[in-house]
């Protein structure tokens, strides 16, 4: 028998017993408490820098940026990556010729003939992270090869990297900085506590204008010569009066200019010169935007000093701003003025295409990072997660969760825009990253399927368009067998095979059952029928009547292996199917038959503490918490909704596996155990019972213990009630 996870005495179960309501709500809150709705960070970056390839692998090409760089001169980067544990992290690196890469002042990789000679050749290099600041260092030596190399994230769709600035003059900032060649290697690397100046020499890209653009004024050197149409500056005024009064701002303007304090335009200047505007003011921060004109060339404004009780504050933060203002545009002269505020979460369009906010730096670029832990990532483990919390709220009539759920996605669909610009701009997009290399199911089907669930009850800014980018990417662009089997072209070198997934069935299905309800077009239903309908053929295995993980067409054979969380997508997404799906469908029935085989087979391998195993077919394999509640979730449903025959044995299974879990798998404070982390495939069991391993409060499982036991709830009031 597996070991348990949590003494009893520490399991949610001695605090709520069989108080379904009561444990949904600490789970649920457990989730909040420990992923706070906290923004996406705003960071400079300078586009004269190190850019990103598509796999979100910095490329640092120096004989592209020094084309007179000889052979055997060195080039240096520097950076800094923040880890909040200890931890070992997997990086990519290619070779464009010689390099070593030191991490905290240790060499942790050295190219060898093989990689100079091949810059194609991809080298995994694990690296221990320490807690906080850890810093990296290239040397580069130039040969006839060439000069530089790539180095990314292991996994660019789960962990998408970025690097910070290394040095106090660029603290804030994205990105590495270079120097130019050097003649010698350093007897000692810069790390932590190192400033740009140690070595005498100049770091690239350059942080600071130029004399003969420092004496323009901040537009001006920004934007250069505008013509015509204008641009935006944007501060706050902070007010340290109790009582209203009355402010004068002051300055020289360079063409006309048009003031306005909280969208109300408060003067108009008409002409170059000095000017004077006079703004009331009650206590507190009021946005300032200056719109400036252009004419001959000409544009911008330098502001005086402010009075005694009034300064400027930056309007939004923004780490690596040197100053208080942010910069927009240019924008032709019919183009409407946004939202300032509203602007820093979307793409601002213009006439001439895309464009975002910038800073008083040379090519400086405010751009969005994704770097909470979870709040605003947008994955298939999260869409999962949502998807509990959300129907938690409906059922537990806490609109704090339905908020918490509605903020969450809004986050990631309001930038989608702006990540297509973000990625053509820089290589990579800073968010949203798995929609804006959109090229999988998982990159979409599971979190679109709950955001179409979200827009039944809230309109979310930017779902719509996205929800039809996913529905024409899951018709019309993966990749499908004649029979429209969804499927898996080989992309990976550890996947070398085309191969088809039982878990493609969730990432798909629920969001052609969301698409029919947004819709009304039956076609989405017709094609969720036929990927049951097909890949029964393909993965089922009759004598259990229990789904393979997964077929490789390579081998032409399924794995035959009754991995537990793959089985328990087959029936959730079934379930799913069943509840939309028209009485008088054609294929009905022949799904509600395999609805009830797969039931009889998943009943019959129940574990006797109630809950199912990481491999269905092996009791010494862990007790796998995400599949226990998949199978609950159907079985409820199942009874409920009268799929299910001999309704007593699925009823008592119920009872056994969520009070099994409430014992076993979720402590009093709502941490959930016992959840297998992301897998690969094998046709070895071992695979499956000892290297994939469970996490604690694994994205894959909170939501679906919480959808668990949502039916489970639903179906004692059902039955109550009856």
């Amino acid at each position: 028998m597996a070991e348990r996870y949590i003494d009893i005495n520490e399991s949610i179960y001695t605090k709520c017993g069989d108080h379904v309501s009561e444990i949904l709500a600490t789970v649920a809150d457990r989730h909040v408490g420990n992923n706070p709705p906290h923004p996406m960070a705003y960071r400079a970056f300078c586009a004269n820098g190190i850019l990103k390839n598509h796999d979100y692998s910095y490329d640092f090409h120096f004989v592209n940026r020094f084309p007179e760089i000889q052979n055997g001169q060195i080039v240096y980067a520097w950076s800094q990556y923040w880890s909040d544990v200890e931890t070992p992290l997997n990086f990519i690196l290619h070779c464009y010729g010689p390099l070593i890469l030191y991490a905290n002042g240790q060499p942790i990789y050295k190219a060898n003939i093989a990689d100079e000679l091949n810059p194609k050749r991809r080298t995994v290099v694990t690296i221990q992270m320490k807690k906080g600041w850890n810093h990296f260092v290239f040397q580069f030596t130039k040969t006839e090869a060439g000069c530089g190399g790539s180095l990314g994230p292991g996994s660019y769709k789960s962990n998408p990297v970025h690097f910070l600035a290394p040095s106090p003059e660029r603290f804030g900032h994205e990105g590495w900085i270079y120097t130019a060649p050097q003649d010698h290697v350093w007897s000692e690397l810069p790390g932590e506590g190192s400033t740009e100046g140690d070595h005498g020499i100049a770091w690239y890209p350059e942080l600071a204008w130029s004399d003969a653009e420092q004496a323009k004024n901040p537009v001006a050197r920004i934007f250069c010569e505008l013509n015509e149409g204008y641009v935006l500056a944007w501060t706050k005024l902070r007010s340290f009066s109790a009582e209203p009064r009355q402010v004068e701002l002051s300055g020289h303007a360079e063409g006309s200019l048009a003031i306005y304090v909280d969208g109300k335009l408060q003067a108009s200047i008409d002409k170059a010169g000095a000017f004077h505007a006079v703004v009331k003011l009650a206590y507190g921060e009021h946005n300032l935007v200056i719109q400036c004109f252009g004419a001959n060339g000409s544009a911008g404004f330098r502001l005086d000093s402010l009075s005694a009780g009034i300064e400027l504050v930056e309007p939004y933060p923004v780490h690596g701003a040197k100053d208080e203002w942010l910069y927009l545009g240019p924008f032709g002269a019919e183009d409407v003025m946004p939202d300032v505020e509203a602007s820093l979460f979307a793409l601002v369009e213009t006439q001439e295409g895309g464009t975002f906010w910038r800073l008083d730096q040379p090519n400086t670029w405010v751009r969005p990072f994704t770097e909470n832990a979870l709040f605003g990532k947008w994955n298939y483990p999260l869409g999962v997660t949502l998807y509990g919390m959300l129907q938690t709220g409906k059922l537990l009539g806490r609109d704090d969760l339905l908020q918490y759920v509605y903020k969450h996605i809004e986050t990631c669909t309001r930038l989608y825009t702006y990540a297509g610009w973000d990625k053509a701009q820089y290589g990579a997009s800073g968010v949203l990253n798995t929609l804006a290399t959109l090229d999988s199911l998982d990159d979409c089907g599971s979190f679109g399927a709950t955001m179409l669930l979200a827009l039944q009850n809230q309109p979310l800014q930017g779902a719509e368009r996205i929800a039809d980018v996913i529905a024409n990417y899951i018709s019309n662009q993966q990749d499908r067998l004649p029979d429209g089997s969804l499927y898996r072209k080989p992309k990976h070198v550890d996947f070398p095979n085309a191969t088809l997934w039982c878990d493609d069935l969730y990432m798909s299905v629920p969001y052609m059952c969301r698409c029919y309800q947004r819709t009304g077009e039956i076609r989405y239903l017709e094609d969720a029928a036929n990927q049951f309908i097909q890949f029964k053929k393909k993965l089922y295995i009759p004598e259990l009547q229990i789904m393979s993980h997964v077929y490789d067409f390579g081998i032409d054979k399924p794995t035959k292996i009754a991995w537990g969380r793959g089985n328990g997508w087959v029936i959730f997404s079934l379930s799913e199917l069943l509840a939309v799906l028209p009485d008088d469908h054609a294929q009905r029935n022949e799904l509600l038959e395999f609805f009830n085989e797969l039931s009889e087979g998943y009943l019959r391998l129940q574990g006797e503490n109630g809950l199912w195993h990481q491999v269905l077919t092996e009791p010494a394999s862990y007790e796998e918490t995400s599949c226990t509640s998949m199978f609950l979730y159907a079985f409820a449903r199942g009874v409920r909704y009268g799929w299910l025959t001999e309704t007593e044995r699925y009823i008592a299974a119920i009872h056994k596996g969520w009070n099994g879990m409430a014992r076993i798998s979720i402590d009093k404070f709502g941490n959930v155990y016992g959840v297998c982390r992301g897998s690969g495939y094998s046709y070895s069991v071992g695979y499956y019972k000892d290297d994939l391993s469970w996490l604690l409060n694994d994205t894959h499982g909170i939501g679906i213990v919480l959808l668990a036991g949502i039916e489970v709830l639903q179906l004692e009031r059902h039955l109550g009630s009856s």
